[in-house]
């Protein structure tokens, strides 16, 4: 068995609705009430020239004036934000997402199909955005030294992470019309 098949096995094996309820608690809390506060504790720094983690895309250049335009002291906040709040975010809607996916699928007999895979795809979201993470972070710390190699791929990074996140999102809602569906039909004796 390939690492990634044990690990999809493992998430199959782990997640059930308590935990996908838990996992859903902890999303909206951070939706609620952390992220509402961290934005407005980034707004002062990022209201002019945004953010690269909340950019689709942006360009090396974009990223260095974004560098340029935080000054001394929004870099060193842009980097403790990095390595404090959004060391735990990704970890939230992680949880949330590949427990969530993972029973749903679970539910409806399809994690042994080629779909069974499909609750990886939260995981490699959380990835990119830990490799944006460090790359835009060690772009903005040795800002104005340039970085170029980091500059370059810390944009392929962050849109891997914008769309693996969408997908997810996009896997969650077929999960959740599938199992309807399934219930349904179970309810009405189509399914033994």
């Amino acid at each position: 068995m390939v690492p990634l098949e044990r690990l999809s096995t493992f998430l199959y094996k782990i997640s059930s609705g308590r935990l996908s309820l838990a996992g859903l608690a902890l999303f909206l809390f951070f939706i609620g009430f952390i992220l509402p506060a961290q934005t407005a504790r980034a707004l002062p720094t990022s209201e002019e020239v945004g953010s690269p983690d909340l950019s689709f895309y942006y360009t090396p250049g974009e990223l260095y004036e974004m560098a340029e335009a935080y000054g001394v002291q929004g870099r060193a906040a842009y980097i403790r934000t990095r390595f404090s709040f959004d060391l735990i975010w990704p970890l939230v809607y992680t949880l949330f997402l590949s427990t969530t996916i993972s029973w749903l699928f679970k539910q409806i007999s399809i994690s042994k199909s080629w779909w069974g895979w499909a609750n990886l795809v939260p995981l490699f979201g959380m990835v990119f955005d830990y490799a944006e993470n460090i790359s835009t972070s060690l772009v903005m710390y040795r800002y104005p030294k340039s970085a170029d190699l980091l500059a370059a791929i810390a944009p392929i990074f962050t849109a891997a992470k914008w769309i693996l996140v969408a997908l997810s999102f996009g896997l969650l809602c077929v999960g959740i019309i599938a199992f309807i569906w399934h219930s349904f039909r179970k309810r009405r004796g189509d399914l033994t």
